[in-house]
């Protein structure tokens, strides 16, 4: 279960919280412009733009679960499982395999629109990386500074969504996340009044009640309402630093804790990483769930027009600064 975010301050910003019981190897991995991607039926992309993101890499390949690249376009992958569907190679279309979508777009596309474009033609297709890593049911989120879009593949074909709260989780279907803040309007941060009777003397006892109500489960669907209406009444200062630690503390909403979410053979899922793009400066931050510090990697500082994978493995161990 998975939970991404956008943000805007000064900068656009872009995240998301990766909640499994085990980790595959994550990396933060700079793919630079000359080095190639081969697609498994789109053929190869030998210069593209340059892409930083969390990923898992197999056979030199960055399998990203979330990146940018170096124009601002962002995306993430989050589980779908039950609904997601892919397809069979289609004579006409740009059958590309779900594992390479996120390269496949941000390697070509500058832009949401841009991304509209090429997603009319494509095919999702089920094709396995290997027998070791089977296709994974996702859906994506996919934003730059100006939009952003949900997209999924299920049964009858590819649908793309305006995704007008920039917040993605796992199931249900978007529509249906989008559908169940209905059910939420009448939260508020402020305080509220008394709508229950004039008769009675009802009165606020404690500060916070105008959000009472709002979801706090682990449930896919609760994240999305409690993300959304966090970044909506968030508040920042529009420096870097400002906007970094509002965004964590955003996505930090929906932080799952080890133990409360029991996958069974004594396994919890739990918050592995959470990550924030700088997406107009190039900064990939995240923390883990055994380290609270906030480490970046910035792109530019990286060799772009190389033709190696530049990789940073994760700074893990819980940092304590000791004031004495």
């Amino acid at each position: 279960m998975c939970t991404a975010a956008t943000y805007k301050t000064k900068d656009f910003y872009f995240g998301r919280t990766l909640d499994y019981e085990f980790s595959y190897g994550d990396e933060v991995v700079i793919t630079p412009r000359k080095y190639p991607f081969s697609f498994r039926n789109a053929g190869e992309m030998k210069s593209h733009y340059a892409i930083i993101g969390m990923a898992c890499v197999a056979e030199n390949t960055p399998l990203y679960y979330d990146a940018m690249n170096e124009k601002g376009l962002c995306m993430a992958g989050l589980n779908f499982v039950g609904n997601a569907v892919y397809h069979k190679p289609e004579a006409g279309k740009d059958n590309v395999a779900q594992f390479e979508f996120i390269a496949w777009i941000l390697g070509q596309c500058a832009d949401v629109k841009a991304a509209r474009a090429k997603l009319q033609n494509l095919n999702l297709t089920d094709t396995p990386f290997n027998a070791k890593l089977p296709v994974a049911q996702l859906h994506w989120i996919l934003a730059d500074r100006n939009e952003a879009i949900t997209i999924e593949s299920v049964e009858d074909g590819l649908k793309i969504y305006d995704n007008p709260v920039g917040v993605l989780t796992n199931n249900p279907p978007f529509p249906a996340q989008m559908f169940r803040l209905n059910d939420y309007m009448h939260l508020s941060s402020k305080s509220p009044e008394n709508h229950f009777a004039e008769s009675l003397p009802l009165s606020t006892y404690s500060r916070g009640m105008g959000a009472m109500g709002l979801p706090g489960d682990l449930s896919s669907q609760s994240r999305f309402v409690r993300v959304a209406f966090t970044k909506m009444h968030a508040v920042s200062g529009d420096s870097e630093l400002e906007s970094v630690s509002q965004f964590f503390h955003i996505l930090g909403s929906v932080d799952q804790q080890r133990g409360c979410c029991d996958v069974g053979e004594g396994k919890y899922e739990i918050t592995l990483y959470t990550s924030c793009c700088n997406a107009d400066k190039g900064i990939y931050y995240y923390n883990t769930y055994e380290n609270h510090q906030i480490s970046g990697v910035d792109m530019h500082k990286a060799d772009l027009d190389g033709a190696s994978l530049v990789r940073y493995p994760l700074v893990t161990g819980e940092q304590i600064l000791m004031q004495n």
